[in-house]
């Protein structure tokens, strides 16, 4: 259904929307810049300092994404405030227009950048992301180079596994396996590497050590076969750094994990954190209006953007603190995101109706 709009709805829709494209760009200027300098260490033999320029620009859809609440919050503090200021906002009370309908007429805008950071999130920085990592390191360590260098274990029926990294071709590096009877290890298996042929996983440079109680043994194979359910893609989920992930990948994973009776809190909040963006600005545009409209409406512009960002540091802050904690105290990961987005709602609601 299409959200209907009068002539004053487009007008507050056009000032924020354009506010946020704004900010969305100094951020993204601001961050790339310092990424640049930063990265220009890292240039070596092919690698050069245009391949930095194109590889941070690949990852542009990942950055946009994840500067896009703080810029609906202070792009919505500077229509607002820019309104404000030029008594635009005042005419429209003095019109008839209610504070909570001009509140809706910023909602309205934060709506299409909602989708479109939803959209990002699931279908575009997953992979540009994954690209512009296999690109980057291609170019500096040759063809078939690692995907991630990020090792990790996981769980599977009496065996424990360890992975070195995966590489862009779906080949594993550097595999052990160690396998338990009870609680007792009775057999250690490395594998220099394996890879992915028609549906099954093939080990090369496989040294097997079966442990007894009085003695070791010891064997060396060529090749073997490794009898897994892991798929290249569960393993790269596995390697691949969980915050690039998309909503989709990682329900995926949080499923396999607990399908193996493993904890899947990590990937369940970022789900969360991804699922329930449109709460999060909505409830960022809420303490916006909360400062035109409340206990800072008559300050100076640059005084509401400044607390517009330690607001959004806090919120960032306070989402980071009870990460770990729902993983300590056993709550669900869901409440470590929906805690400050509802905390910054009701604060937000608060000044909003004390002032209307």
């Amino acid at each position: 259904m299409l959200i209907r709009m009068d002539q004053m709805d487009r007008y507050i829709a056009r000032n924020v929307l354009a506010a946020i494209v704004v900010v969305q760009f100094v951020l993204l200027g601001l961050d790339i810049t310092i990424a640049y300098i930063g990265d220009l260490g890292d240039t070596q033999g092919d690698y050069s300092a245009l391949d930095v320029l194109i590889y941070l620009g690949m990852r542009l859809p990942w950055r946009f994404y994840q500067y896009a609440p703080v810029a609906v919050l202070i792009g919505a503090l500077i229509g607002l405030g820019s309104m404000a200021s030029s008594n635009e906002l005042t005419v429209m009370r003095a019109a008839g227009r209610s504070l909570a309908r001009i509140v809706w007429g910023v909602m309205k805008p934060v709506l299409l950048v909602v989708v479109v950071v939803l959209l990002v999130a699931e279908f575009v920085s997953p992979r540009t992301e994954q690209y512009a990592e296999a690109w980057r390191l291609e170019q500096r360590q040759g063809e078939g180079a690692m995907l991630t260098t990020r090792s990790g274990w996981q769980f599977e029926g009496d065996s424990v596994y360890r992975f070195g990294a995966i590489r862009a071709d779906n080949v594993v590096l550097d595999l052990t396996r160690y396998r338990f009877d009870e609680r007792r290890l009775i057999e250690a298996t490395h594998a220099n590497r394996a890879h992915w042929e028609e549906g099954a996983w093939l080990l090369e440079g496989v040294t097997t050590t079966r442990i007894f109680d009085d003695r070791t043994e010891s064997d060396y194979q060529q090749g073997a076969a490794w009898e897994t359910a892991l798929t290249p893609t569960q393993l790269e989920r596995l390697l691949r750094d969980i915050e690039s992930q998309a909503p989709s990948e990682l329900w995926a994973y949080a499923n396999f994990l607990q399908s193996q009776n493993l904890q899947a809190d990590q990937p369940l909040l970022y789900f969360w954190q991804k699922v329930l963006m449109p709460l999060t600005m909505g409830s960022l545009v809420l303490i916006a209006a909360s400062f035109v409209f409340g206990p800072l409406r008559s300050v100076a512009a640059g005084t509401r953007v400044f607390y517009g960002v330690v607001t959004g540091l806090v919120f960032k802050y306070v989402q980071d603190l009870l990460a770990p904690a729902s993983t300590i105290f056993g709550f669900s990961p869901v409440w470590a995101v929906l805690v400050p987005t509802l905390a910054c709602a009701a604060v937000g609601i608060y000044f909003l109706r004390r002032n209307g």
